[in-house]
């Protein structure tokens, strides 16, 4: 009696599902692609996360060879290029899709940036003490700068004249040619400075070993000011409607919102397990990669709550496609460091 039981409810149950099975010859279809992607490299996973904007569920995960950390647009935006620093490679993905489009080599690609004007595309390589700077139309080597210990963040002049690059282990900031590739200064402005970031006239630096974002007058590198906030300042990012700066402190575990005009902190956010490099979503929400969670925060700025999303190890740059010329905007970044390699 039991068995008939079984039997008659199985088969009540194959006939509630009927609708939804394929008739003889069908092929299943896949889930349509989210065309609405957050990319997050995995530093220590070799790998990228893709991430579905609206449901907020990683959907897949694409191999790279050994340590990937920041990312950039061409300048046409048709393709998204990470940089594999200890796999020397850079490889040229589709923004829309995540599909590989190419790899080409090149030498410790830890922090890459193209300049304002799309010319130029500069390398930082941490671990090789180099600065390169190549042709950013036929990928050739225009110059090669020797730096005095680990070369790491990138900014730029907006003329695209000069090339400003952080070096960690000496705790200076030097100041670049593009054109030439000729040194104009190297300064000392705090200790293990990471991001840099040009703001109205005056180039800003983060620096981790200290509590303060230095305010660096770009004629000649001197320190006009030091910022004081919480430990360990170690990015600096703009909204895409240039109304507000931020500033990601990865040691107390915090985001500090700057005063644009007077840049004084005027908010602080709590987000335990290293907030390193952020990205503004399509709804306004801060998305912000959490290097010692695994995890990415999605952080409501209003409010300051924020959920977060599971990862690979040590996620680093992150990307939102809808930065993308016709799509809503967001705003592209992947400009960080760790300290100390």
């Amino acid at each position: 009696m039991n068995r008939i039981l079984r039997v008659a409810t199985s088969c009540v149950a194959l006939a509630l599902l009927a609708p939804t099975l394929l008739a003889p010859g069908a092929r299943a279809q896949p889930a349509p692609h989210p065309e609405r992607l957050a990319f997050v490299l995995n530093s220590a996973d070799a790998s990228i996360s893709e991430i579905d904007i609206d449901s907020r569920q990683e959907v897949r995960r694409i191999p790279v060879l050994r340590e990937p950390h920041h990312m950039a647009t061409t300048p046409d935006g048709r393709s998204l290029v990470v940089g594999d620093t200890a796999g020397n490679a850079l490889f040229f993905l589709d923004p829309v899709t995540g599909a590989m489009q190419r790899r080409i080599t090149v030498s410790d690609p830890y922090q890459i940036s193209y300049s304002p004007d799309g010319r130029w595309l500069t390398v930082a390589g941490l671990a090789r003490n180099q600065v390169d700077i190549y042709d950013a139309a036929s990928m050739t080597l225009a110059h090669r700068v020797p730096a005095k210990a680990m070369p790491s963040h990138i900014n730029y002049a907006p003329d695209s004249s000069t090339v400003y690059v952080s070096l960690q282990d000496s705790g200076r900031l030097m100041a670049i040619e593009t054109a030439t590739g000729r040194v104009r200064w190297d300064s000392k402005v705090g200790s293990t400075p990471a991001g840099v970031l040009w703001h109205e006239g005056h180039v800003l630096v983060a620096n981790m070993g200290t509590d303060f974002v230095a305010v660096v007058d770009p004629a000649d590198g001197h320190v006009e000011r030091e910022i004081h906030m919480a430990a360990g300042p170690h990015n600096l990012f703009i909204t895409p409607d240039h109304k507000r700066l931020y500033v990601t402190c990865r040691v107390s575990g915090t985001i500090e919102q700057l005063d644009w005009n007077s840049l004084d902190v005027v908010r602080s956010y709590r987000l335990p397990g290293g907030p390193d490099d952020i990205v503004f979503g399509p709804d306004g929400s801060m998305w912000a990669t959490l290097r010692w969670r695994q995890h990415v925060a999605v952080l409501d700025l209003a409010s300051g709550r924020y959920t977060t999303i599971a990862t690979g190890r040590s996620p680093h740059g992150i990307w939102l496609n809808t930065a993308l010329p016709g799509r809503r905007i967001s705003m592209l970044i992947g400009r960080s460091a760790t300290p100390m390699r």
